[in-house]
């Protein structure tokens, strides 16, 4: 019986508020999916992060007989070859892998990036030199080989990938904070709107809760409904919010990222299922406390 009572207040609050739970369900499945993509792109960086520097190599240039910093006298000589081989072999565990590129495949190589090109016609192999390709165990002690091996006889530069990459995940993390505020933000407004709604059901229904005061009721007893009504509006968000996210899924990373940027992974769909289950628990948790809490001043009748 009671049970059924609060059912029934649940469908007559929401009946009676309907223009405002739906303004409160929207503004749920909104600020879900916002925190919900916001999660996704963390996640997705965090993947980058983890290919990509899995991959980081530094390159050790050597001298060409165009070169023109003060190390270089001329094209590399064997002797000063071997004496950077021996070096980059001496920092292991640090190094973990040394690779030698001579000219004939450094040339190959540049033909096939530029291919068509007319830079690529003029271009020969002696103008493009050798070089070591270094990839480190930790790929964030790359200062290590750039202060051991620049301005060293031989060598005309030193280029660390990792400080390419660093650029870009450092934008990505911007934009990822920027989506999270956005999220943090509207949820906010979503927890304030909670609670108006809650507050303005609570003094519309004043006469019967305090009836309901007058015959014994407990305070949860007479709070049950109106944070029922909260819940159902962040479950109804949290579902839209959840397909939102299954769309971004399908639509933007399987239909269009995944086809055209080949070059690194993108976050599968058992990623997609706990970010999603994340932001529709926490929607609902919050959406009850919101209601809880603004409704307490309304039980001293």
């Amino acid at each position: 019986m009671r049970m059924r009572f609060v059912l029934s207040e649940v469908g007559i609050g929401l009946r009676r508020n309907l223009t405002m739970t739906a303004a409160l369900v929207v503004t749920i499945a909104v600020s879900l999916a916002l925190l919900g993509a916001g999660l996704l792109v963390r996640q997705q960086v965090d993947q980058m992060k983890g290919f990509w520097f899995d991959k980081v190599e530094v390159s050790i240039f050597l001298c060409t007989r165009n070169s023109e910093v003060p190390s270089c006298a001329g094209p590399v000589t064997a002797e000063q070859r071997d004496a950077i081989q021996q070096e980059l072999e001496a920092l292991r565990p640090l190094v973990q892998e040394v690779y030698f590129e001579n000219s004939d495949e450094a040339f190959a190589r540049f033909q096939e990036q530029f291919q068509g090109s007319p830079i690529a016609q003029s271009a020969t192999p002696e103008d493009l030199g050798e070089s070591f390709r270094v990839k480190l165990s930790d790929p964030d002690r790359y200062a290590v080989i750039t202060s051991a091996f620049t301005g060293v006889s031989g060598v005309e530069r030193v280029d660390d990938q990792k400080q390419v990459l660093d650029k870009l995940f450092r934008l990505l993390d911007g934009l990822q904070f920027v989506a999270l505020l956005i999220a943090g933000a509207m949820l906010l407004v979503t927890l304030l709107l909670v609670g108006n709604t809650m507050r303005l059901a609570a003094h519309s229904r004043q006469r019967e809760t305090g009836i309901m005061r007058l015959v014994g009721a407990s305070n949860w007893y007479i709070q049950m409904p109106f944070v029922l009504e909260s819940v159902i509006a962040a479950v109804v968000g949290g579902a839209l919010a959840v397909a939102a996210l299954a769309g971004i899924k399908v639509v933007l990373i399987d239909g269009f990222l995944e086809p055209n940027f080949r070059f690194t992974p993108f976050i599968d769909w058992s990623t997609v299922w706990v970010v999603a289950l994340v932001v529709f628990v926490l929607g609902v948790a919050l959406a009850a406390v919101a209601a809880f809490v603004s409704l307490r001043r309304y039980l001293k009748i």
